[in-house]
């Protein structure tokens, strides 16, 4: 499989976005100074890339993303793509449980395992398991780290 990565600035560090001929397969956060290593994300050679990369930066402009029209290539278990499909659904500026998203991917009582989905999620941000908090109200994991989490959660709030 052909990827094509590419570099975008953002205000919680630079994105490394990295698509296939299918659609956006990753979304990496930092680490800093490898900028140079990496084309900036100016010229996609598709015209949905494109759409992609606005649509990141319509979310650090303050606007919603909706993955729905977006070209998503994940590749996953059937549980994984279960998890982050409901976890698409979870609006911005609101948070769920690792438990209630259980339920609502049909898994209840698996909330460790929809963790270990969230922490494996190839593309945050569009499919945004930073949304995700423990049953508590306290944030819970992030891939990318807790600062990261608190930054996002913010940012929509």
């Amino acid at each position: 499989m052909l990827i094509w990565n590419c570099r975008l600035p953002s205000p919680v560090g630079p994105i490394t976005v990295g698509f296939s001929q299918e659609g956006v397969t990753r979304l990496e956060f930092g680490p800093e100074g490898e900028e140079a290593a990496i084309p900036a994300c100016t010229d996609a050679p598709q015209p949905w890339m494109g759409d992609i990369i606005r649509a990141l930066g319509d979310y650090f402009a303050g606007r919603p993303i909706d993955s729905r029209g977006l070209r998503l290539h994940l590749a996953g278990t059937p549980f994984q793509l279960r998890v982050w499909h409901e976890l698409a659904a979870v609006p911005w500026g609101q948070t769920v449980s690792y438990g209630e998203l259980a339920r609502r991917a049909g898994y209840r009582g698996a909330s460790r395992a929809v963790g270990r989905a969230c922490g494996q999620n190839p593309i945050p941000i569009i499919i945004p398991c930073h949304r995700v908090i423990r049953a508590d109200g306290s944030p819970g994991g992030f891939s990318a780290g807790l600062e990261r989490k608190l930054w996002l959660l913010a940012h929509e709030s």
